[in-house]
C-alpha cells in the first residue's frame, strides 16, 4: 500500500475504489509480510469488512462516508478497539475478553470513517524501547528486520513503515511515538498534552499516531482533537483546521535553536550530524531566524522512569497480579517496575521536585526562541530483541539511552513532532524532532510540512514495495 490516508480517503470518496477493496487489499499485505514482522498481534477480518461495506453504502445513498473514508488503520495494543482484546503486550491479559466499545480515540477515527484492521504490537505496558514482550514475541523494523522500530508504538510503527496500513495509532508518555517514527522513516507527533481525549488521566502520556506524510498526521488530528468529559483535562475544539494550517500558515518570522543533546544525552555524532543538516535545510527553507541556544538541563530521566513504574507496579498490584507474577513479565518492564515499587514517599517528592525544575529550565529555553530542533533520538534502530546499548560513542550511557530526549516534551507538555531526517551508513533512518510551545500544534505540523516538500522521503521501507 504505497499511497497515503488522504489518497485513500478521496478515492473512497469519488468512488474511484470502494473501502472494501481498500481492506481486502490491506488484509492481503499483512498476511503476505507481516509473518517477517510481528507487527500485529489481532486481525478482525470480518470486522474490517462489515465497516467497508458499511462505508461503501453510504457512498453509494450519496452521504459523505467521513474525511478518513475506507482508509485502513491499526490499534496499538493499549487502547480499546471494539471486537478486539486490550493486551497491553502482557501475557497478564493475552485471553482476555473481546472489547464491547472503542476507546473515546478510535470511536472518533472510526466516525470519520477509518476501519480498524486489528491490534498492533506495543512494548508491554508501553514501557520500553523496543517492542519485544514474553506474550507476543519481537517485532522488527522494515528496514532492517535485524533491528527494533522501537517502542513502545513499535507495532504501529513497523506495520505503516511496511505498507501494511496507511495510519496507525500510537501514544507517547516519553518518545514512544517519536522515537518509532525516526527509526522506521515515518512521521510521528506528540500532541500538546489534552488534544486528544484520554480514557485515564496521565500526566505524561499524549495520544497520537504514526503515518507516511505531514498531511496525514493533520487530517487525522482534525478527527482525533477536541474535548471530551471523560478527560477532565482535554482541550477545547480546535478553532482551525490542522490540515488546512499545515499548508498556510506563516512561520517566516520564527526564532529556532538547535541542540545536539539538550544538555546531557550522550549521543551518536552520524545521527547528530544527519538531524543537523535537516535542520539547516528547514531553517533555510522556512526562512527562520537562527538563535544561539544554550541547553544545559539536567538528566532525570531515571528518576522519570521510576515513577512511570511506581505507578505501573501499584496499579498491577491492585489488579491481582504483581508481586507474584513479576517472573512473568518482559525484562525491561520488570525492572521499572521493580525498581518502581522500591520507592519512598520521600522519593516521589524527590523526583516530582526535580521534574517541576526541569519544567522550569525548558519554559526557560522557550523565551529566547520559538521552535527547537534536535535529533529525534540518540543512535540509530538498535537489535530487535535487544538489548538496549548501555555505550554510545564510546561513553556511558546508562542513565540516558539510546532515545534520551524524548520525555521532555512529555514531561513539559510542548507538542513534539519527529520527521525523516536522512539515513545512517547502514541505511537506516534518523528522525529529526521539532518542539515547539504550548498548545502550537500547528506550528509543529507547518514546519514539518514545509520540510516535507522540501526535502520528500520515501513512503514505505523497501519492503514495502513488494506489491
Amino acid at each position: 500500500m504505497n499511497q497515503t490516508a488522504i489518497e485513500i480517503a478521496e478515492s473512497v470518496r469519488r468512488r474511484q475504489i470502494s473501502a472494501t477493496e481498500v481492506v481486502r487489499h490491506a488484509i492481503e499485505r499483512i498476511k503476505a509480510v507481516d509473518a517477517t514482522l510481528n507487527a500485529f498481534v489481532e486481525i478482525d477480518e470480518d470486522g474490517a469488512h462489515t465497516s467497508a461495506m458499511l462505508i461503501d453504502q453510504k457512498v453509494a445513498r450519496g452521504e459523505d462516508p467521513g474525511p478518513l473514508a475506507g482508509v485502513p488503520i491499526g490499534v496499538k495494543d493499549l487502547e480499546d478497539c471494539a471486537g478486539l482484546r486490550t493486551c497491553y503486550g502482557s501475557a497478564f491479559y493475552r485471553d482476555s475478553k473481546t472489547k464491547l466499545m472503542d476507546s473515546v480515540h478510535v470511536a472518533r477515527l472510526r466516525g470519520a470513517g477509518a476501519v480498524p484492521l486489528g491490534k498492533t504490537a506495543t512494548a508491554e505496558f508501553g514501557m520500553d524501547n523496543m517492542t519485544a514482550s514474553r506474550a507476543f514475541g519481537v517485532t522488527r523494523n522494515p528496514w532492517n528486520r535485524e533491528r527494533t522500530p522501537s517502542g513502545s508504538s513499535g507495532g504501529s510503527a513497523a506495520a505503516v513503515a511496511a505498507g501494511m496500513v496507511p495510519l496507525a495509532t500510537g501514544s507517547d508518555g516519553g518518545g514512544s511515538i517519536r522515537v518509532p517514527a525516526a527509526w522506521t522513516g515515518l512521521v510521528g507527533l506528540k500532541p500538546s498534552h489534552g488534544r486528544i481525549p484520554l480514557e485515564r488521566e496521565s500526566v505524561f502520556t499524549v495520544l497520537g499516531a504514526l503515518t507516511t506524510s505531514v498531511l496525514d498526521t493533520a487530517r487525522y488530528l482534525d478527527v482525533a482533537a477536541g474535548h471530551h468529559p471523560i478527560d477532565r483535562m482535554s482541550l477545547p475544539s480546535p478553532t482551525q483546521s490542522y490540515e488546512k494550517v499545515a499548508e498556510t500558515l506563516d512561520v517566516s518570522d520564527l526564532r529556532v535553536g538547535w541542540s545536539d543533546d539538550f544538555g546531557y544525552g550522550v549521543m551518536d555524532p552520524e545521527v547528530v550530524e544527519i538531524a543537523y543538516a535537516a535542520a539547516e535545510a528547514l531553517i533555510s527553507t522556512a526562512r527562520l531566524e537562527k538563535c544561539r541556544l544554550e541547553l544545559s538541563l539536567e538528566t532525570v530521566r531515571p528518576f522519570w522512569r521510576g515513577l512511570m513504574g511506581s505507578r505501573a507496579w501499584s496499579e498491577l498490584t491492585r489488579e491481582g497480579y504483581l508481586p507474584d507474577r513479576i517472573s512473568e513479565i518482559s525484562d525491561v518492564p520488570q525492572r521499572s517496575l521493580v525498581s518502581g515499587a522500591k520507592l519512598t514517599i520521600e522519593d516521589v517528592y524527590e523526583i516530582e521536585r526535580r521534574l517541576s525544575k526541569l519544567r522550569r529550565d525548558f519554559a526557560a529555553a522557550f523565551q529566547d526562541v520559538d521552535v527547537l530542533v534536535s535529533p529525534t533520538a540518540a543512535t540509530e534502530a538498535f537489535a530487535a530483541a535487544g538489548p538496549a546499548p548501555d555505550v554510545i560513542d564510546g561513553r556511558d550511557a546508562s542513565n540516558t539511552g539510546p532515545a534520551p530526549l524524548g520525555f521532555i516534551a512529555n514531561t513539559c507538555w510542548n507538542p513534539a513532532i519527529s520527521v525523516p531526517a536522512g539515513f545512517t551508513r547502514s541505511g537506516l533512518p534518523v528522525g529529526l524532532m521539532i518542539t515547539v510551545p504550548h498548545h502550537r500544534d500547528d506550528i509543529a505540523l507547518r514546519l514539518a510540512r514545509l520540510f516535507e516538500l522540501a526535502r520528500p522521503w520515501p513512503l514505505t521501507a523497501p519492503l514495502g514495495k513488494i506489491d
